[in-house]
């Protein structure tokens, strides 16, 4: 019934598929935390900036980003990012290009998160003498990560899925070992199946799993 999977890396694409997913996953919450403590910080400049940042990338298609990554990095800029072997460079760049556009959403999630922690928690810790990092550190993330789980869990999923665009500067990942399986086979629809079933294998249990997580840290007020 699968017979036509035979000669075909299934699990290595998909392993090249979740790579992408957690490592952009990771530089985006990073990055989106810095831009969401901006974008609700005392600095006129850095509010600016984030808040430049977060509406200009949202609004930019992610295929555009990352083939700026690839053609506009490498090809005119001649960024290496450490290494010049073709997939390893191309791999970095999609981690690269996948982060950037995904900390714009992890950004706002966080800042909902925010949202949700009450202002007499931050003044009451600006009146004990804490500077504002510690209080938005100390304090106010802590609970409001806690808050965002939720929201966090859909860009979580939606990067899973975004990862496919990454097929479009060579990246060896599902989307990629469909193209390929599709220009060898005329089998549309169980080729179709296999790659939708991988990628259902991942994003649900995903769901399940941070919805879980998300009820047990929720804040009660």
């Amino acid at each position: 019934m699968f017979d036509f999977l035979e000669g075909y890396d299934v699990l290595g694409a998909f392993w090249t598929t979740v790579q992408l997913a957690l490592l952009s996953a990771v530089g985006s919450l990073v990055w989106g935390t810095l831009l969401a403590a901006m974008r609700v910080g005392p600095v006129p400049l850095m509010r600016g900036f984030g808040t430049f940042y977060v509406n200009t990338v949202r609004n930019i298609p992610l295929t555009v980003i990352i083939l700026f990554s690839s053609l506009g990095l490498y090809s005119t800029l001649g960024v290496s990012l450490g290494t010049h072997d073709t997939d390893t460079l191309n791999f970095r760049l999609a981690v690269l290009g996948l982060t950037l556009y995904t900390s714009a959403f992890v950004c706002e999630a966080i800042r909902s998160g925010i949202n949700t922690v009450p202002v007499g928690q931050a003044e009451a810790a600006r009146a004990i003498g804490l500077s504002f990092s510690q209080v938005l550190f100390l304090v106010v993330l802590p609970q409001a990560f806690r808050a965002a789980v939720g929201p966090l869990t859909n860009v979580l999923i939606a990067l899973t899925k975004n990862t496919t665009v990454a097929a479009a500067i060579g990246v060896a990942e599902a989307a990629t070992l469909m193209k390929e399986m599709l220009d060898k086979e005329a089998l549309l629809l169980q080729i179709s199946a296999v790659i939708a079933f991988g990628f259902c294998c991942l994003t649900l249990p995903t769901g399940l799993i941070l919805g879980w997580v998300g009820k047990k840290v929720a804040v009660k007020r």
